[in-house]
């Protein structure tokens, strides 16, 4: 059973409503304007703009759960105002609630020194600079991340780092000043799962380059700057060492289950919004004699994409207040699930209004085409498809196995018919 909106949730999704319909939407084509005419390593003039506006009306840094220095607000309560938030690619950087961001952020608070938290965590609150997060590498299969090669060796008080990474979210931000970097200090551990660590990594320690930014279906650095990065005999000291060697998969697994959470909010909203696109379209557009939205494959879709969209909220919600209620390691069935169903979701409902808008859809003028390239990214973001059906299939087996299992049994038992009465 999902608990009705709070009062405070409902206040916040009205101011924030309030903020997206005056800033947000009318600054979302000088947006897409800025990113490709700048570029994916500069700073973009309209999200240093508006941060300031969206700190004074009080929407700020709103995903930090259990915290003093956030909005103190369960993912359950977040996940409504992300949803919000996830209409536009513009919108989460500009409250402070972006990917890398916040869970880079979740995990300095966790596990971070009180010194990393005066030098990393405060500015990062204060919007002043960014983070990326390294853990995706060229040479090996990263949806298993056991496969991780990234060298990270002690030598006396410092920890020597020497990594190729690729799809390292933030990294091309000038505003990027620290990385918290993945990588194995104890590669002979027989347990594969404790050969990994987690770092902080200032990044202008000498040593690393960014070497490209990648593009996401042919965008550059929206909305979350994948790029490729160099670490060469990176030193940087043992202090920066998080919670400590061999715990990299116990921090993950902390940082990605409300992560999750976030992607599949925020790709709710964008679904909505593309579903609203196709609506309007349709009802503009008049093919073979008829509105569009009066063919009946177009109602269809429209129907069928209501159908997920509500579908997919309503398991997330749940999969968030089971994590409020039980904690992520006994949420792990539906954190799983959502990131299988959201992503599939957004990219169908993203193809179907592409196929309404026609042409026009593929371009970038209607951000059909962006949509669905981030539903698609987001098949393989936080681990792939495959590896969540996979896991998930494993606890439901686990579910049916033990010592009691009786083993199946036919639901109607075999009876003997009745005999044939004899003439």
């Amino acid at each position: 059973m999902i608990p009705d909106k709070s009062p405070r949730v409902i206040e916040l999704e009205t101011r924030l409503k309030a903020f997206m319909d005056e800033y947000i939407y009318p600054n979302e084509a000088r947006f897409f304007r800025e990113a490709e005419e700048l570029g994916p390593f500069s700073v973009f003039p309209v999200i240093d703009e508006l941060k300031p506006k969206a700190r004074e009306a009080g929407l700020w840094n709103l995903f930090l759960p259990e915290s003093e220095r956030g909005a103190g607000l369960t993912n359950l309560e977040y996940g409504h105002l992300c949803e919000i938030m996830g209409r536009s690619f513009l919108a989460p950087e500009v409250f402070n609630c972006n990917a890398p961001d916040t869970g880079n952020m979740e995990v300095i608070e966790r596990y971070g020194s009180d010194e990393d938290k005066k030098r990393w965590l405060e500015p990062l609150l204060a919007g002043e600079i960014r983070s990326c997060f390294a853990m995706t590498e060229p040479a090996v299969a990263s949806s298993d991340a056991t496969n991780i090669e990234a060298e990270i060796r002690r030598e006396g008080d410092e920890y020597v780092i020497n990594a190729h990474k690729w799809y390292t979210t933030g990294a091309s931000n000038p505003a990027c000043k620290i990385c918290i970097f993945m990588g194995k200090t104890d590669p002979s551990n027989p347990d594969r799962h404790k050969q990994q660590s987690m770092i902080l990594v200032p990044m202008d320690a000498p040593g690393i380059t960014v070497l490209r930014s990648l593009p996401v279906f042919g965008w550059y650095g929206v909305p979350d700057r994948a790029s490729e990065v160099k670490f060469e005999n990176v030193r940087v000291p043992v202090s920066n060492m998080l919670l400590g060697e061999g715990r990299g998969f116990e921090i993950a697994q902390g940082r990605l289950g409300p992560g999750r959470i976030h992607h599949c909010m925020r790709s709710i909203g964008q679904a909505e919004r593309m579903l609203e696109a196709m609506i309007d379209r349709a009802l503009q557009r008049v093919a073979f004699g008829k509105p569009v939205a009066d063919q009946g494959v177009t109602r269809e879709r429209i129907a069928e994409a209501r159908i997920m969209i509500d579908q997919c909220r309503l398991l997330t919600l749940h999969a968030a207040h089971k994590m409020d209620t039980v904690g992520n390691k006994e949420a792990r069935s539906e954190i799983a699930m959502i990131k299988i169903a959201v992503p599939n979701m957004l990219c169908k409902v993203s193809d179907w209004a592409i196929q309404v808008f026609g042409g026009g859809g593929t371009g970038n003028d209607f951000g059909t085409a962006m949509a669905y390239a981030m539903g698609r990214v987001l098949r393989l973001a936080d681990g792939p498809d495959e590896v969540h059906r996979d896991q998930l299939a494993r606890m439901e087996i686990r579910k049916r196995k033990g010592p009691n299992h009786p083993g199946w049994e036919p639901m109607i038992t075999a009876r003997a018919l009745p005999q044939q009465a004899s003439e």
